[in-house]
């Protein structure tokens, strides 16, 4: 069973994801702040991991550089949940190493449920696929088709 570290400062918003995920199947941890989160990560090792970034003790962009700078949980994919939507703040997540940026307001716990899912089917722990391998493993491939020839060319003269 696929487990769920959420950490998450709002109790509400804690409840409601932890209720979702659970209807969903999912082993749920919960952690009330970024100390507790980070020492969870490490303790439960979590298939992923939902992080808020505004939390009191430490902010979840602080949790993020911790998470990723740790050989035990580098690998673990994490996604930022806030209700800040700078574009600034969200690429400043992603590069730091998160798998996405969710705004919170703009999707309800199950949209997220679905999205933690689609993540967690396209990922590995040890490799996560990158556009680079995908080409790579296309070209590689005997199997996949060529390019269609445009319709609007004629066919070569085999008399030529």
């Amino acid at each position: 069973m696929a487990k769920v570290l959420i950490i998450e400062d709002d109790p509400l918003m804690s409840r409601m994801y932890q209720k979702i995920f659970t209807f969903e199947k999912y082993d749920v941890e919960m952690a009330g702040d970024g100390e507790e989160g980070l020492a969870k990560a490490g303790t439960v090792q979590p298939t992923i991991i939902l992080c808020d970034v505004m939390m009191p003790k430490m902010n979840g962009l602080q949790v993020l550089e911790k998470l990723k700078a740790d050989p035990a949980t580098k690998a673990i994919p994490v996604v930022m949940l806030t209700n800040l939507a700078g574009q600034q703040d969200a690429e400043t997540a992603l590069a730091k190493g998160a798998v996405k940026y969710i705004i919170k307001s703009e999707h309800d716990p199950k949209e997220v449920a679905d999205m933690v899912k689609e993540i967690m089917a396209g990922y590995t722990r040890n490799a996560v696929p990158t556009a680079a391998n995908v080409t790579q493993t296309a070209a590689a491939d005997p199997a996949t088709p060529a390019a269609d020839p445009d319709p609007a060319d004629p066919p070569a003269d085999p008399a030529t």
